[in-house]
């Protein structure tokens, strides 16, 4: 479901994944139209590394 959110409003997804000053800077970014592509790819990035770090964080496990 984050990754379709990814591509459609990659604003609001960094929201979701706790970078909200992120999600700001893409919103500005998406407001143009040819930004909206460099918008896309970067919150779907920043999608695969979030998810990067929880599998990493819940293999740590409880410290």
């Amino acid at each position: 479901m984050r990754l379709i959110l990814a591509i459609l409003i990659p604003w609001l997804q960094f929201f979701t994944i706790g970078r909200p000053f992120a999600g700001l800077i893409c919103l500005i970014l998406q407001i143009t139209l040819i930004g909206w592509i460099p918008a896309a790819i970067w919150s779907v990035y920043a999608l695969s590394q979030y998810k990067t770090d929880q599998k990493i964080k819940d293999a740590m496990g409880p410290r």
